[in-house]
């Protein structure tokens, strides 16, 4: 099973994410991402979709023309946890 992160590391972690904000209510991370158009906003989802596929880890998202806002939480572990943190830097990765 996997392991939920303790405040300080999520807090740590946290620390080294650009963009990324604590929702507490769901003991998650979220972060807005804000593109030129739609077509841009799909290929970064798409392109999203096949990391989370190979990481088998799927964030909650949703899409309104130019704005792509994720939600990453670990159902399994009953909030954030290390695979969230992978999935944001891999995400960040999609923008470098």
């Amino acid at each position: 099973m996997v392991e939920r992160l303790s405040e300080q590391a999520r807090d740590a972690a946290l620390a080294t994410l650009t963009g990324w904000q604590h929702e507490p209510g769901r003991d998650a991370i979220t972060r807005r991402f804000t593109f030129a158009d739609f077509n841009q906003a799909f290929g970064f989802m798409t392109r999203v979709a096949l990391l989370a596929e190979k990481a088998d880890h799927h964030p909650e998202w949703s899409n309104v023309w130019n704005r792509v806002d994720i939600l990453l939480t670990t159902h399994d572990a009953g909030g954030l946890s290390q695979r969230d943190v992978d999935m944001a830097r891999a995400i960040e990765g999609l923008l470098a």
